[in-house]
């Protein structure tokens, strides 16, 4: 199947072939026709699979130049909604149809200024309401209203804020509902909301021919130096994963003692360094990203061939996430996770719950290394992490 066949625009077609983007994925198969033809769509894909251009295409194609701002959607996260927001830009500029990019911790002047001139408005809830309520959005012309990672944005609580800006839009608008999972509230905004749903789903998970897992048994105190055997023995780029803030800054900062240049990125830092660190890794200028689940999932990160999961989330779908950031666009990739004895039970759930296959393998001698962990007084605020603290301790044994 090819983009002309689902009767993409030509203008679109020639934007998405300077991207190397040629053939249509199976999200995107069976979602642009359902939205050509006006329908409410529920599409379910893993990271990677193409979702974006599955409801950014048809999109733009129903945009009408000068008349206002006829899209919305919604993204969780400023990284997220920055991403969809730039691809979008560049998909439509033969159309000149103009995307604003909105989201917090910038001045508002800008966004209002994007607003007035764009057709499509790209942004996190929080900041879009904020508009609204200062009389510099109006979503009376709104024709296709979509919540990319719509599982995501119910779990970090917008749920409210969501009905709030879709009870702005007309009743007649066209709604787009996009994630990795579907959950009960987003199953309540379909039976609410929307009419002649077409349910698109793809893949959920990476094929196993592409995707191979591996994991480690060993004690808390040789996580780290186990990970450091394993980098310098491969060398190709990769992200390591770590359930907590802490620990990423952490190992971020041990990496750097050891010699091994590495990025991190979590939650806690500003837009720009954020946006700026995934820059640098896209570009190759760094080969090691340390992250904290804010990279696990809807970020553009590229070739990647390593995740290693230093610990795990209490979430066992976020492991799903994470490992969808390699094996990627047809390449193969490799997930290592370490295994310390109390992170035995949250693997368990992850085998429960989803059909996925590990090999386990036995760590080879390895050179032990220094962890090193501030002092309780020196972490700031006089705030205590016994999880820290523990860590410490074992590697000073």
């Amino acid at each position: 199947m090819t983009f002309e066949s689902l009767q993409v625009k030509p203008e679109v077609i020639k934007a998405l072939k300077e991207q190397g983007i040629v053939e249509p994925t199976v999200i995107q198969q069976k979602t642009i026709p359902a939205v050509h033809e006006g329908k409410d769509v529920v599409g379910i894909s893993r990271t990677g699979s193409g979702k974006t251009a599955a409801f950014g295409i048809p999109l733009i194609e129903l945009m009408h130049k000068g008349k206002g701002v006829q899209g919305l959607i919604l993204a969780p996260t400023r990284e997220l909604a920055n991403q969809i927001g730039n691809e979008l830009k560049s998909w439509s500029k033969y159309l000149d149809i103009k995307t604003a990019i909105v989201f917090g911790g910038v001045g508002l002047d800008p966004q209002i200024f994007a607003m007035r001139e764009s057709e499509i408005v790209v942004g996190t809830p929080g900041r879009i309401l904020d508009h609204m309520e200062r009389g510099n959005l109006e979503l009376d012309k709104v024709r296709v209203f979509c919540l990319d990672e719509a599982d995501k944005m119910v779990e970090m609580g917008f749920i409210q804020d969501i009905e709030k800006i879709l009870g702005a839009t007309p009743i007649e608008r066209q709604i787009l509902l996009f994630g990795a999972t579907i959950s009960d509230e987003i199953d309540y905004m379909k039976d609410e909301y929307m009419d002649n749903v077409v349910i698109a789903e793809a893949e959920l998970h990476v094929k196993k021919d592409l995707l191979k897992q591996f994991y480690y048994n060993c004690q808390m105190n040789e996580k780290f130096s186990l990970l450091v055997h394993l980098l310098k023995k491969e060398t190709d780029r990769s992200m390591i994963f770590c359930s907590k803030r802490s620990t990423v800054e952490l190992v971020h900062k041990n990496l750097k003692l050891q010699g091994i240049k590495s990025e991190q990125i979590h939650g806690k830092m500003t837009q720009n360094k954020r946006l700026h660190v995934i820059e640098r890794f896209n570009e190759g200028k760094i080969d090691i990203l340390v992250a904290s689940a804010v990279a696990a999932r809807g970020l553009h990160i590229d070739n990647v061939k390593f995740v290693y999961n230093y610990d795990l989330s209490n979430d066992p779908q976020e492991y799903v996430h994470r490992v969808g950031r390699t094996a990627r666009a047809g390449e193969s990739g490799v997930a290592i996770t370490l295994l310390a004895p109390q992170d035995h039970g949250i693997f368990g759930q992850v085998f429960d719950r989803y059909d996925i296959e590990a090999e386990e393998l036995i760590a080879e001698n390895f050179e032990k290394v220094r962890f090193e962990v501030p002092r309780r007084e020196d972490r700031g605020q006089g705030r205590y992490n016994r999880n820290q603290d523990n860590h410490r301790r074992h590697h000073r044994r």
